[in-house]
């Protein structure tokens, strides 16, 4: 089966996809951070058999994973694929993962809080997902008995995430958008409206690939609908933007950003050697090429897939031993070289 992102989703050029994360707790058990190791353990054996029947509610296979019981690189690998974040993929004490066969769905139990549910997807599906993460959560709040406050609605570990528990994203290419001098002045001015958004990969001003995401700043004293409203609002205003920035400037230069592309898609098919920064510049040249027609491939390709692919712990992962960042760059080169379709 084909994992969630390497289906690539032309719909809105400059959306890549979506995600809701809901996050609860069982009453019964303090947060994780104050639960011994004996409590954690027996919760989660717990919640493992009272959740045995979720494939049935959601339609998809789901195996279970003893994040403790992993290697550090691993866990890496799945925090890189955003099945987990980095705090959960640090955690040493028991955590168990249910994770369905293409990732698209996971509950994390006994990680930063009790249960943390998280739906992905290609393209815009913020509603989409909603639907199918809140089915998720009522089949598990029919199981346990969540901890809720009347006034504070769901407790969580962090205050930032109590209220409604929920953080919904969408994932952006905004390549041409981010390189004028007004992009600092609108991602400002999204806070205002309580939308955060940042860069994926980078140091400091740095952003490698010109991936953003949107997400919301509350999750209290805010209604599910309006979280996912002001998200799915900001998210296709800023793509909106995006898209007519590429148009104008297709309209004047399309041979120039033409031959960025080709180049790009030329190192990354026959380069010995890529550094993370170099391969996530270049595959954002090659994404910004394939979504406007500017090229095309002979099989489909998700550009956003590779980029996943080329981060280390995935590339380390394909190894028999340890890489040092030389090799890194080698095996990042040779990986690029096996799965970059040919060009029509």
């Amino acid at each position: 089966m084909m994992r969630w992102y390497e289906q690539a989703d032309a719909e809105r050029p400059a959306v890549i996809g979506s995600r809701v994360r809901l996050v609860r707790n069982w009453d019964e058990y303090v947060f994780p951070t104050r639960l011994t190791p004996e409590d954690g353990a027996a919760m989660l054996g717990r919640l493992k058999r009272a959740l045995r029947e979720l494939g049935e509610v959601d339609g998809r296979d789901y195996e279970y994973l003893e994040l403790e019981t992993l290697g550090d690189l691993e866990r890496k690998a799945l925090g890189e694929r955003r099945v987990i974040n980095s705090a959960i993929a640090s955690k040493k004490t028991p955590t168990g993962l249910l994770v369905s066969e293409n990732e698209d769905t996971s509950i994390v139990l006994n990680g930063t809080d009790h249960i943390r549910i998280q739906m992905l997807d290609t393209g815009l599906r913020l509603r989409e997902l909603w639907n199918r993460a809140d089915r998720v959560d009522d089949f598990i709040g029919g199981k346990i008995s969540y901890a809720f406050d009347e006034k504070y609605g769901y407790l969580t570990t962090f205050p930032t995430n109590m209220g409604t528990g929920l953080r919904a994203s969408v994932l952006l290419h905004l390549p041409s958008l981010s390189m004028g001098r007004k992009f600092n002045g609108m991602v400002t001015e999204m806070s205002r409206f309580g939308a955060t958004v940042k860069g994926v990969y980078g140091e400091g001003s740095e952003n490698y690939g010109a991936l953003y995401t949107v997400s919301n700043q509350k999750t209290l004293g805010i209604s599910e609908r309006e979280i996912l409203d002001l998200v799915t609002k900001v998210a296709l205003q800023l793509s909106n933007q995006e898209e007519k920035v590429r148009h104008m400037a297709l309209e004047k230069h399309r041979l120039e950003w033409e031959d960025e592309a080709y180049k790009s898609y030329g190192v990354l098919k026959y380069a010995r050697r890529l550094s993370r920064k170099d391969a996530m510049t270049f595959l954002s040249q090659l994404m910004l090429g394939l979504r406007e027609g500017l090229m095309q491939t002979r099989q489909p390709c998700s550009v956003y897939s590779l980029m996943l692919g080329i981060q280390p712990a995935n590339l380390q992962k394909n190894s028999d031993r340890p890489l040092d960042k030389e090799e890194l760059d080698m095996a990042r080169a040779a990986y690029l070289r096996a799965e970059l379709p040919e060009l029509k």
